[in-house]
């Protein structure tokens, strides 16, 4: 196994949960998900299960031969059985077919936001089916700990789902929830001779959390969250601000690393090794206990034995974006969801437009030192690339980073390219300013900006 002596220490394991219920471990409380339709036809759930065995029990032994720590991970309200796929039907269970009135939508009346096939936790059917799943786990399962993953999807209650204010009951509703999952856990955990931990999955905003239904600084404070993990499809604030969050309450936190849903080329260097890296060295620059993968399927990448730890990192090829996800989601879950967003926006399908009257300014957070290394022998390269439209010549705009004016910038095609003297580069916050010439007569457009960071050695004299 690939993972083996990389610096992986810890795997959360997700048995499918797929539309509420549906799992690949021999469950009694769900359904055993032994689909072999089209794209499951190399679905062997049910011959391991035969044999005495499934997937979760495979994987718990393999983590105990390699001394890695084990999470189950349930997804508290995925509806990928709403979304339409080729694989919708097959992941939509029978007890939904039973129960549509626990649903928040139909496939007639959808809701505003998020998959109309999403659980209401306003009723206690479902909230005590959930439980039952989680229960059904730690009591029959040696695992390290749950992971409440609330980020797939993030869609709680109908009220929400409608576009309608969450009321404080609501929240109520959910914390109480964690509460009987913690006297649970415990409760097994002592029988059992060691604790059973919970980690959860959240955005990284107390007050878009409040929006969708949970109340996470509650939750820190009364001791109901061993583990926070944040973001997934997007990220909200700097990661310094949910750090700060959880060691206030001294609970450690782990910053999510996923894929980016930016379409085209930029979306394809976005999820590039070195921007893995770039946003990883952002992660432990901001204070955060560590890094967790979330739909990163290649097990033989570099990454697993670089990401871990920082010092690796230094030394290694980055490129740094201002925005690495998008945020088409945020509102997509929550009405009025972008107005939560406190980080600078820049990609293709945000970009900047720079007129005479409205010079331009975004933030670049960057977690290298980048002339840290020299005394190590290591010298980088430093290219500063905008991808600009509705720009004849380079002279016609006018660029400073951190007060500095940037010179001799080479226009070629729809990318304007500088390279820069790594002691311009800050090891933190970097402030971009973009002005155009009052003689100019363009206003050209900024769709991107990327960061190239190349580590070279310094030859010996």
């Amino acid at each position: 196994m690939p993972l083996v002596e990389s610096y992986v220490d810890s795997i959360f394991y997700c048995t499918w949960s797929s539309g509420f219920g549906l799992f690949t471990h021999n469950t009694k409380v769900g359904e055993v998900f032994t689909c072999k339709q089209k794209m499951f036809a190399n679905n062997i759930t049910s011959e391991l299960i035969a044999q005495g065995t499934d997937p979760l029990r495979i994987m718990i032994d393999f983590c105990r031969r390699n001394g890695l720590e084990i999470f189950w991970s349930m997804r508290m309200n995925d509806t990928h059985d709403a979304w339409g796929g080729d694989y919708s039907p097959y992941l939509f269970p029978k007890w939904k077919r039973e129960y549509p009135e626990y649903l928040v939508g139909s496939k007639e009346k959808q809701p505003k936001h998020g998959g109309w096939t999403a659980v209401d936790y306003t009723h206690p059917q479902v909230r005590e089916l959930a439980f039952r799943f989680v229960e059904e786990v730690c009591c029959g399962y040696d695992i390290d700990g749950v992971e409440l993953d609330f980020f797939r999807h993030p869609t709680l209650f109908k009220r929400a789902a409608m576009g309608f204010p969450l009321r404080q009951e609501d929240l109520d509703i959910m914390t109480n929830f964690m509460h009987r999952i913690r006297r649970m856990t415990e409760e097994v955990g002592e029988k059992r001779g060691h604790p059973i931990l919970i980690a959860v999955r959240v955005p990284d905003s107390v007050e878009y959390c409040k929006g969708i239904g949970i109340d996470l600084e509650r939750w820190l404070r009364e001791d109901l969250v061993d583990i926070l993990i944040a973001t997934g499809y997007f990220r909200l604030n700097p990661w310094e601000n949910i750090v700060k969050l959880g060691h206030r309450y001294d609970v450690p936190v782990y910053a999510c690393l996923s894929e980016s849903r930016i379409p085209g080329e930029s979306g394809k260097v976005r999820n590039s090794i070195e921007s893995y890296r770039a946003r990883a060295m952002n992660v432990w620059n901001s204070g955060a206990d560590g890094v967790y993968m979330f739909n990163f399927f290649d097990p033989h990448s570099s990454l697993w034995r670089e990401l871990g730890d920082p010092g690796i990192l230094k030394g290694l090829d980055k490129v740094y974006f201002v925005t690495v996800r998008g945020i088409s989601n945020a509102s997509f879950f929550l009405s009025g969801g972008e107005k939560y967003f406190s980080i600078p926006l820049l990609y293709p399908q945000k970009p900047l437009e720079i007129k005479v009257d409205r010079p331009q300014a975004v933030e670049l957070p960057v977690g290298d030192d980048v002339v840290g290394g020299k005394n190590r022998g290591i010298l980088p390269d430093v290219n500063l690339r905008f991808q600009v439209g509705n720009l004849k010549n380079a002279g016609d705009i006018m660029i400073k980073l951190n007060g500095e004016t940037l010179s001799d910038g080479i226009l070629s095609g729809e990318w304007l390219n500088y390279s820069l003297k790594p002691s311009m580069v800050k090891n933190g916050v970097n402030r971009l300013e973009m002005s155009i010439e009052p003689r100019s007569k363009s206003a050209p457009v900024v769709f991107d900006l990327q960061l190239w960071i190349r580590y070279k050695k310094i030859p010996k004299l």
